[in-house]
């Protein structure tokens, strides 16, 4: 009898929470039967025990939803992003007040389930003042050093962390990349013999490629000891390491006595933080010398979200399990901040179909090496990046997220800038 309350309490809720996407979602019970019917779908959600909506749904947060996925209280088969949408309005009515006095009671008598948790992947603890060097680390080192193996099953060939330029929907990721490093060359018009310096290289594929292609002498920094030895074995593989290397520092540590010509950052910004915003582009500024270039590549949120400042709140799934610290801004912030650190703005451009694309493949390639993965990870640790890339791809699909190129220049004396008149050379020609 009590078994069949449990899934009369379950099918109602489930009547409310998803009566409306019904066409769009179905639902497996732990018993083997599903809601609404058993015609097939884009996606179902699998609860796993008679208490999984309880685990769910009560907490009434972001961050409980996230763990009870992690937790396999349920699980999402087939088109995880095409849950997004759906999970983004349950939210907001669970949240309502209207909404929890409606539901609270029949979640409460859904059985309570303690399931014990052990993964590799606990919350994010981090010390020291936000933003300071140390706690920046650890930040870095939460998310990066996971295992070089498990990121190379599902990334590119160079590993390249970032979004992708693609020129058809029908491009590969590997060449797709291979673009995006190529275009991020020609934007910066790299010489061979010039100094380049990446803040926030990761594996290395931006400096290597740069190297190869453009005969710069490539310098780059993270703060992952992972990631820069993997990027120097590669360059040495490449009998590059005399124009090459990737050193682990933080942009404030870094000398400022020998200019570069050109900088970019591509996938760092997110990590800097707003209140550090100026420092970060003062620094900028003087590891530049006149005329010189910056390009940089970053996540941006919409002037109305602006109030919530950090990838979630600090209960979010996301800062909890996967950005500790992060921090997105809107461009114009961006620029504002760019400007008054002496930079002037030469050219913005959004990028943002590039990255659902970009992270659509990401997502495919993780599920594809799912029991590869595990070899590496626990389960709970891939479900943090199924989870979060597919969200972020329905984020960037519908314009909640952004990803901009902003190119700077520090002016020369007389405010020349050195920069030609079109975007030609950028889409056509080789830099010249």
């Amino acid at each position: 009898m009590a078994t069949i309350k449990t899934d009369q309490i379950t099918r109602s809720l489930l009547d409310d929470l998803f009566g409306a996407n019904a066409h769009r979602l179905s639902v497996r019970l732990w018993d083997g039967t599903r809601w609404p019917d058993d015609t097939p779908r884009a996606a179902t959600i699998v609860l796993n025990h008679p208490g999984a909506l309880r685990a769910m749904l009560l907490p009434g947060t972001e961050l409980a939803l996230g763990e009870a996925y992690l937790h396999n209280d349920f699980d999402i088969e087939g088109d995880i992003e095409s849950v997004f949408d759906i999970a983004e309005s349950l939210q907001q009515n669970v949240a309502s007040l209207r909404a929890r006095l409606r539901l609270i009671p029949r979640l409460l008598r859904l059985p309570a389930e303690r399931r014990q948790h052990s993964t590799q992947r606990g919350r994010a603890e981090l010390d020291g003042q936000t933003h300071g060097i140390e706690r920046d680390r650890q930040a870095i080192r939460y998310h990066y050093d996971v295992s070089n193996d498990f990121y190379q099953l599902w990334l590119d060939s160079r590993m390249v962390y970032s979004c992708a330029y693609f020129g058809s929907p029908d491009d590969d990721l590997d060449t797709a990349q291979t673009r995006k490093l190529d275009y991020i060359c020609h934007k910066l018009r790299l010489q061979p013999g010039q100094r380049l310096l990446d803040i926030g290289c990761g594996w290395g594929g931006l400096i290597l490629y740069a190297a190869q292609h453009y005969g710069v002498d490539a310098t780059g920094i993270t703060l992952s000891s992972p990631q820069a030895e993997l990027a120097n074995e590669r360059i040495a593989a490449a009998g590059l390491t005399e124009r090459c290397r990737a050193l682990v520092q933080d942009y404030r540590e870094l000398n400022t006595s020998q200019p570069y010509d050109a900088l970019v950052s591509v996938g760092m910004f997110e990590h800097v933080g707003q209140v550090l915003l100026p420092v970060y582009f003062r620094q900028a500024w003087s590891l530049l010398r006149p005329e010189g270039v910056f390009l940089n590549h970053g996540i941006a949120n919409r002037t109305i979200d602006a109030t919530r400042r950090k990838l979630g709140a600090a209960s979010s799934f996301s800062d909890t399990y996967v950005f500790p610290d992060g921090e997105l801004v809107p461009i114009s912030t961006t620029a504002q901040v760019a400007e008054a650190a002496g930079f002037e703005v030469r050219d913005v451009e959004s990028l943002r179909e590039h990255y659902a694309m970009t992270l659509r493949h990401w997502v495919r390639r993780l599920e594809a090496h799912h029991e590869q993965a595990l070899q590496y990870v626990d389960e709970p640790t891939y479900r943090v990046w199924r989870l979060f890339m597919s969200g972020s791809a329905q984020g960037f699909t519908v314009g909640r997220l952004n990803v901009y190129q902003t190119l700077l220049v520090k002016p020369g004396n007389r405010g020349t800038s050195g920069q030609p008149l079109t975007r030609h050379v950028w889409y056509n020609d080789r830099a010249q």
